[in-house]
């Protein structure tokens, strides 16, 4: 072996057989590649070893004799559900494809199957299971520091978003979330995951907005080693990751018209192709979306298919902006406050009443989001309890002395392209210069805030 030449990773593998021909090359070759493998003469064995011992995946004939490849998932899936089986068969058949649905098997191999070929489908069986892995870890510590999703709140609008919350999650319907950036979709879309029959499985959530379009597709549905340049490896992607589970499409109007209409044909067929394959993987998972844009509008633009509009928009649920649940602010703010400060007793007081007032009197264009940022500020400057008015960031005393908006506006008469500008100054200002997270609030592209400043900066120049 070359120095060049990466090792594969290394699986437990049960391979069951009835040929001896494939025992003989199986028991050679599997471990040539890096695994270690129990070869098996046919089901009955198969599954006493399976009564001993745990595997990571598992290579099966369907039709052997005493028992078949199907009683041999069954018995594996039994003891070890994150196991992973591939079928080896010499013609597909409604028997295996009705046992790929019932087991989510990984993948099928036709018999003479090709060394490579399998070589392939072993490394993305390792991914897959490292990923599952990482998720699984992420979640128990996120569980362990957060517990469950709970949105806080009491007032009436968030009391109909609970409501709908409890009565979509144990179904498996595809739900749309719309609302302002930063309102807390992905929270939203995490308390249906956790409160579905799927909460033991995986929550996946991928922002359609912050992918390159070009990496997209392979974020989506993974790639085949050398489908393009840079692909050095085979890689599974977000849909097979969160199979069984939920995947969150968060931003969802963002996603490119050409993405669209792979994404529609995944909904409808339940499988997916990798990048650089032509064979198909069928995958179980519920889709949530989000969006703070129209798409209605979108649709009637030809920038949003209108038949995936109403695949993904089963169950809407509209998220109320923050301005329109002020009575919420002193439970989130305190909520928010105690991530910093974990050790406080309850019974303290956190915020003096006329931070509380401050608060409850800004426009909140940001929303949540927005609020934490705040909180955080104040949590820093803070030193001791209760957090005043003087800890806000700047622009709240700026408010306080100037007076409300309308008091503002005796100022003089602005154009649109300077109440615009203002806007982004004011964005870029609560973000502390942060142009992503500014681009996130008002609604825009980065492409489209960088387009805006400099031509601002133009217009000043030749003025």
């Amino acid at each position: 072996m070359s120095e060049n030449t990466k090792q594969p990773e290394s699986l437990k593998i049960l391979f069951a057989d009835d040929e001896k021909s494939l025992q003989k090359l199986m028991s050679l070759e599997l471990p040539r590649l890096g695994h270690t493998v129990t070869v098996c003469p046919d089901g009955v064995t198969a599954i006493a070893a399976l009564e001993k011992e745990n595997f990571d995946c598992i290579l099966v004939d369907l039709d052997m004799p005493g028992k078949s490849g199907i009683d041999v998932i069954e018995k594996a899936k039994e003891t070890a559900p994150d196991t992973e089986a591939i079928i080896l068969t010499g013609k597909s058949s409604t028997e295996s494809a009705i046992a790929a649905i019932r087991f989510k098997v990984f993948a099928y191999l036709t018999k003479p199957c090709r060394l490579m070929e399998l070589k392939t489908l072993l490394e993305g069986v390792f991914q897959k299971r490292e990923q599952d892995r990482k998720i699984k870890a992420l979640t128990s510590r996120l569980d362990r520091i957060e517990g469950k999703s709970k949105l806080i709140g009491d007032s009436s609008a968030m009391e109909i978003v609970n409501k709908m919350i409890s009565k979509v999650a144990p179904s498996n319907s595809a739900v749309l979330i719309r609302g302002e950036t930063g309102t807390g979709k992905e929270l939203v879309a995490k308390a249906i995951h956790d409160q579905s029959l799927r909460h033991q499985q995986p929550f996946v959530a991928v922002n359609c907005g912050a992918l390159p379009e070009n990496l997209i597709e392979s974020e989506l549905f993974g790639h085949r080693k050398g489908a393009f340049t840079g692909a050095e490896e085979t890689r599974i992607g977000l849909f097979e990751v969160a199979h069984g589970g939920s995947l969150f499409l968060d931003e969802i109007g963002e996603l490119p018209k050409s993405l669209q209409a792979k994404l529609l044909r995944v909904l409808e067929t339940g499988e997916i192709r990798r990048v650089g394959e032509n064979s198909s993987i069928k995958v179980d998972v519920r889709i949530i979306s989000a969006t703070h844009r129209h798409l209605e509008d979108m649709v009637g633009e030809g920038d949003f298919r209108e038949d995936l509009m109403f695949r993904i928009n089963t169950f809407e649920i509209q998220l109320p902006p923050l301005r329109e649940r002020t009575e919420d602010i002193p439970l989130l703010a305190e909520h928010i406050s105690r991530r910093f400060w974990p050790t406080i007793p309850m019974t303290h007081t956190v915020f003096a009443t006329e931070t509380i007032h401050a608060l409850k009197s800004h426009s909140w264009p940001g929303n949540v989001r927005e609020l934490a940022n705040v909180v955080e500020h104040a949590t820093i400057l803070c030193e001791e309890l209760p957090i005043q008015p003087q800890h806000l960031p700047r622009r709240f005393n700026e408010q306080a002395s100037v007076g409300p908006p309308q008091l503002r506006a005796v100022m003089g008469p602005m154009s649109l392209r300077e109440l615009e500008m203002q806007a982004i100054h004011e964005a870029l200002d609560r973000h502390e210069g942060n142009k992503p997270q500014a681009a996130e609030e008002l609604g825009i592209s980065l492409k489209t805030l960088y387009n805006k400043l400099n031509q601002a900066t133009t217009n000043e120049k030749t003025a």
